[in-house]
């Protein structure tokens, strides 16, 4: 009889490496949100991928960076934690990239007694030259680690490496239900699919400015009925998030919708209101509110 295998795998990076499309690649949902902007990732994001003999926990963690203000603090607790409990670690790194942000995790990587699989991904930006000087340098760097050459955007090499993931699972049974796909709750998708638009149409300071709360979230057989709040810490970025007669805000809404209606298979009404909450990313009150002083 073939053995259940279980585990936790771990994806760190730099910002904007794609460790979030490729969590996405792996669990064959769009879980994660993306953009091409840094830190678009706030919150250590789990997916979960069952198979007849196994159960792959995928863990997406916010992207490495020197942390500036209490928010960004709290979202490196997030990586310092997908070390802590991970049974493989997936190192991700772009083609040209040259280090990880932070020594002290590069360290931690280099030291680390479980299995790690360094991913070099959009190889479909580069030529051989290139890719074959970034596998000689990675070899050298990190000595302990398994190299692989991905797109994850593509797909290329992708079920390779998941397919070694399998292979170094520890045996266990399953930590969740078979047919779970996640350990968020609906409003989590939710609030992601609001943020990841603003994300996308608002400059500068703003994106980082606004954090998604779901006041309600009501389900009938035919429709969901949901009503959100975009927080903001100045006045001044309300009325630039809501726009000339509402019509950015307008955009958002509809965008998102049309996204948690692919999501959620059903018909989505959507109201948005935008309040001031001022200073929310430097209260540790707030941000324990928002999920990330856990």
């Amino acid at each position: 009889m073939t053995q259940h295998k279980a585990g936790f795998v771990n994806i760190i990076g730099n910002p904007n490496v794609g460790k979030s499309t490729l969590m996405n690649a792996f669990v064959g949902e769009r879980l994660s949100i993306i953009t091409s902007k840094a830190q678009t990732t706030r919150h250590r994001i789990l997916g979960i991928v069952n198979g007849d003999h196994f159960q792959v926990l995928l863990s997406d963690t916010p992207g490495i960076i020197k942390p500036a203000y209490q928010l960004q603090e709290s979202m490196m607790e997030f990586v310092k934690s997908a070390f802590e409990d991970a049974d493989i670690l997936l190192y991700l790194v772009e083609l040209g990239e040259k280090e990880l942000k932070d020594e002290e995790f590069f360290r931690k990587i280099t030291n680390a007694k479980i299995p790690v699989l360094l991913l070099i991904n959009k190889i479909d930006k580069g030529n051989e030259e290139l890719l074959s000087e970034s596998l000689k340098m990675w070899q050298e760097k990190v000595p302990n680690a398994e190299i692989f050459a991905i797109s994850a955007l593509q797909n290329f090499g992708v079920p390779e490496v998941f397919d070694r993931i399998i292979e170094l699972l520890p045996e266990s049974p399953p930590f969740y239900p078979k047919d779970q796909l996640t350990d968020k709750p609906e409003r989590f998708f939710v609030n992601e699919a609001i943020r990841e638009k603003i994300l996308m149409h608002y400059k500068k300071e703003i994106p980082y400015s606004v954090e998604i709360d779901t006041e309600e979230f009501f389900e009938d057989e035919n429709i969901i009925r949901i009503r959100s709040v975009i927080m903001v810490e100045r006045e001044t970025q309300k009325g630039i998030i809501i726009g000339h007669k509402g019509s950015a805000l307008k955009r958002v809404g509809t965008e998102a919708r049309k996204d948690l209606e692919k999501f959620f298979g059903k018909q989505i009404h959507l109201e948005l209101y935008v309040k001031v909450n001022k200073d929310w990313r430097s209260n540790e009150r707030q941000l324990r509110r928002f999920g990330y002083n856990q």
